[in-house]
């Protein structure tokens, strides 16, 4: 096998072996600890100009097929892994993750200790890396990482949104996960039918797809704009609500978003998720940090403080709401119950609200899907 390397701007230093695309890459160096949907995480938008590192110890074991998919094609910069299978054990599997990352043009290496390699993460905090497989010089490759742009500061959302309008009428698949509202006493009601279309105007800054099919399995009609929309943009088209988008970067320099947003408070009922929902406390008058090593998992407990239900959650973030920030006008609904930082929050006035997490999963438990029906009745 060809030889790979990662380095870290601290210094630390590993050498494994090369898969995917041969190359050399920067980008903030992260770890996810979802144990299956892999696929979903490589086309997640909100990865941009990061190098991932998978926790569990096996990856690539049921290979990749055309549905798995959260975009059009894989976003993140580099993907680091202790073990990448071979071959697929899968009847729907159509290729490898080898030849996937090669195709895609992203930058892979395994053969490392990632238990090593998170646990300076978790020690120091997120850090900027470099994996190449042309350059294996360690000092070389350290002093990259060092001089590599930091992920504070960058609009990445420019790189991933689109660029023009489009419709999406694709509800889920047959044979996923129901919405289903569980009862006070614990078992599972069909979700009710709704009469009459809603149309919810969707302000993509790097929206997985799986958001926009719960969407149009509630009933609604989806009418997908560039982040970039202004408020006048979205109000023309009469949306009965608006949905924000998850997306990648610092959310303190997408003024744009925080503009739109503040302008539709108040004129249209507006659900936010990750991204979406950092600019809508920042539209609102709160600020926003960067987490430690951030929070990104199929496996994140959130407690629901309106029902009192802990549900696990998928998530992907590294910046987070600052609490002692927020004004009067929001309330927080959710909290992750690993370190207390916020996941949801409501408008105390208007008709808006915003989770942290990912309640659409693709991958991930699906706990948290009825926060798209809370959505629906939100446009009633």
């Amino acid at each position: 096998m060809a030889q790979a390397a990662l380095a870290l701007e601290d210094g630390t230093f590993f050498l494994g072996e090369a898969f995917g695309h041969r190359g050399t890459v920067t980008g903030e160096v992260c770890f996810n600890t979802s144990m299956t949907g892999y696929q979903e995480i490589l086309t997640d938008p909100s990865y941009r100009g990061q190098i991932l590192t998978m926790t569990a110890p096996q990856i690539g074991n049921y290979g990749i097929n055309p549905q798995d998919v959260e975009s059009s094609h894989l976003q993140m910069a580099g993907f680091v892994v202790r073990e990448a299978s071979r071959v697929a054990s899968n009847f729907t599997a159509t290729g490898t993750l080898d030849d996937y990352l090669k195709a895609a043009g992203v930058v892979g290496i395994s053969g490392i200790d990632t238990r090593a390699l998170v646990r300076q993460i978790r020690i120091q905090g997120a850090m900027t890396g470099v994996v190449s497989s042309e350059i294996l010089h360690e000092e070389k490759l350290v002093q990259m990482a060092r001089e590599a742009p930091k992920l504070v500061g960058r609009d990445l959302v420019q790189e991933v949104m689109p660029s023009e309008i489009s419709q999406w009428d694709e509800p889920l698949a047959s044979d996923g996960t129901p919405l289903r509202q569980p009862t006070e006493g614990g078992e599972f009601l069909p979700a009710p039918q709704h009469t009459g279309e809603k149309h919810v105007v969707a302000l993509d800054y790097g929206m997985k797809w799986n958001i926009a099919r719960h969407l149009v399995s509630q009933g609604c009609k989806v009418t997908v704009l560039p982040g970039n929309a202004t408020a006048n943009e979205v109000l023309h088209l009469k949306p009965d609500g608006v949905f924000l988008s998850n997306g990648p970067g610092d959310p303190e320099v997408v003024d744009y978003g925080v503009s739109t947003v503040r302008d539709l408070v108040g004129k249209v009922p507006i659900f936010g998720i990750c991204l979406g929902h950092q600019l809508l406390a920042q539209a609102c008058g709160a600020k926003t940090f960067k987490l430690k090593f951030g929070h990104r998992g199929a496996n994140q407990p959130v407690l629901d403080l309106d029902t009192g239900r802990v549900e696990i959650t998928s998530q992907n973030h590294g910046f987070a709401v600052e609490e002692e920030t927020l004004p009067p006008t929001l309330e927080v609904t959710h909290r992750n119950l690993n370190d207390g930082t916020i996941e949801g929050i409501r408008h105390k006035t208007e008709a808006a609200a915003s989770v942290q997490y990912h309640p659409e999963a693709a991958a991930g438990p699906h706990d948290s899907s009825p926060l798209f029906l809370r959505f629906r009745e939100m446009l009633n």
